[in-house]
């Protein structure tokens, strides 16, 4: 923000006397010291030089740079995500500044707008996890990163936006072939998945899988993730209204609703299965240890059930705990069981894990190049549209991942409805369809008036034009002119005129 300042005061100096010499003036008075003291400059002199040069300098900078950035002004609805300027940001040591192509959207951003995760942000503040695009500027001791190299970011926010300035630890050069929307698409998904599939789980030939959300951008990276190992039983867990999409794949081999999702899996098979991967927590962590065979594995990697409403709701959260068993330790080992937990943001931010999560996103490209994954993208939309699809994730509509192009157009708004008639407009309808004959006869009537009307508006047109041209009267020619009729009340007519509005004088010269 510029800062205003006021110019200083000048105060009009006395002449100096024989015996006095006149000291600069402070609080607009002049002062009077004995002579041979020199005036004091500090208190003006030294002040009005600074603020001097201080307006040169706001004069002669440059205009600060804008963007537009997807900003979060407070927790809550969608109504508190907005596209603000925001100034450009510019590169500290250590990080590069991203021209951003495209962005990715996740369930993360949801919690996040809701302030239904661990240390919140403040607000305002810039949203987004995921963003990829060229790199525009170096800062100081970036090694292995120049300008125009085509990159991929995971910064802690500040993602939705034009140009965003990340730490190189967080950054990832993407295959000359990979489009910057895939780009966005991938790296977040398949990281979660990857880590899943083969740390956690290490999965190997012959296993099942159930997994919830599946039709979600995460739930189809670890779909084909775990296509590469062989002969693996996929349990797919969606809403009915994604079945048929899915079911065209042809990469998963049940696809049940999540509404009695557990006697579906023991109808298939009684035995249950071996991996579990649950996104959703609440009364599902119950479920999903329920169905494990000994030696199964229950990772928990999200809790999407927390987002309920457009709004955080204290009861859904504490809902979503509570109903989750109390697990022991020793009742693991009596079952032979496992319990996992993985968390990428806290691994990354939190708990410093830049160097593996930048080696595992290098072999996520290399599965890539090879043909073996390909990013499912729903939908992409400007930055404008941010909140209806954010809307569409939240009713969870979406196969695939949903990306935001800072490049699109935003959707043309719906056009403003028409004004609807006031009580007295709608009232004098309403009984003229009452009136039966005796309205038509009104109507005929008020037709003719309005005839008559018509074919007196030249008429009406050439008098007000002679009022005003030949009104003797300079005021009554400027009220008619002006259509100022309430100041001018001794020429009636030429305001009438003006106003569209016959007087019946002028009604009779007309006809």
């Amino acid at each position: 923000m510029t800062e205003t300042t006021e110019a200083p005061v000048v105060a009009e100096v006395k002449t100096p006397s024989p015996t006095t010499e006149a000291v600069p003036a402070t609080n607009g008075h002049a002062e009077e010291a004995p002579a041979g003291e020199k005036p004091s400059e500090e208190t003006n002199g030294t002040s009005e030089k600074a603020a001097d040069d201080k307006a040169k300098a706001e004069e002669n900078a440059p205009p600060v740079k804008e963007m537009r950035a997807v900003t979060l002004t407070g927790f809550g609805g969608f109504k508190n995500v907005k596209i603000l300027k925001k100034p450009e940001p510019s590169p500290q040591a250590g990080e590069v500044l991203i021209r951003v192509r495209a962005c990715g959207l996740n369930f993360q951003d949801l919690m996040v707008r809701l302030g239904a995760i661990d240390s919140p942000p403040k607000t305002p503040t810039i949203m987004g996890f995921e963003c990829a695009g060229e790199v525009e500027a170096v800062g100081e001791e970036v090694e292995g990163f120049k300008v125009g190299d085509r990159v991929v970011a995971l910064p802690e926010f500040r993602a939705w936006s034009e140009l965003v300035a990340v730490p190189t630890k967080y950054v990832y050069h993407i295959p000359e072939e990979m489009s910057f929307q895939d780009a966005a698409a991938t790296v977040m998904n398949y990281l979660v998945a990857y880590i899943l599939i083969f740390d956690l789980v290490s999965l190997r030939e012959g296993k099942s899988i159930l997994l919830h959300s599946v039709g979600g951008g995460v739930g189809q990276a670890i779909v084909q993730l775990a296509r590469t190992v062989p002969n693996v039983t996929i349990f797919g867990v969606c809403s009915k209204s994604k079945h048929e999409a899915l079911a065209a794949t042809g990469l998963i081999d049940h696809l049940i609703d999540r509404a009695d999702y557990v006697n579906e899996v023991r109808k298939i098979t009684t035995e249950g299965v071996d991996v579990v991967l649950d996104c959703l927590c609440g009364e599902e962590c119950n479920r999903g240890y329920g169905l494990l065979k000994p030696m199964g594995k229950y990772i928990l990697y999200g809790s999407s059930n927390v987002v309920t409403g457009e709004t955080k709701s204290f009861f859904s959260v504490a809902r979503s705990w509570w109903q989750v068993d109390k697990v022991s330790p020793i009742k693991l080992f009596d079952e032979n069981k496992s319990l996992a937990g993985f968390n990428l943001r806290h691994l990354l931010y939190q708990q410093d894990g830049s160097a593996y999560v930048t080696a595992t996103v290098e072999k996520i490209f290399g599965l890539w190049k090879d043909g073996k994954i390909k990013p499912v993208v729903d939908s992409a939309w400007a930055l404008e549209d941010v909140a209806e699809a954010m809307q569409k994730m939240h009713d969870r509509k979406n196969i695939g991942k949903l990306v935001l192009d800072p490049s699109m157009e935003p959707k043309p708004k719906p056009a403003t409805p028409a004004k609807t008639k006031n009580k007295k407009q709608a009232s004098e309808d309403k009984s003229g369809k009452k009136g039966g004959a005796g309205s038509d006869k009104e109507d005929d009537k008020k037709s003719a008036e309005n005839g008559e009307n018509g074919e007196k508006k030249e008429g009406e047109e050439a008098a007000a034009e002679a009022k005003t041209n030949g009104d003797a009267a300079e005021e009554g020619a400027a009220a008619a002119v002006n259509g100022d009729s309430a100041e001018k009340k001794d020429e009636p007519a030429a305001a009438a005129a003006t106003n569209g509005d016959a007087t019946e004088s002028e009604k009779k010269e007309s006809s």
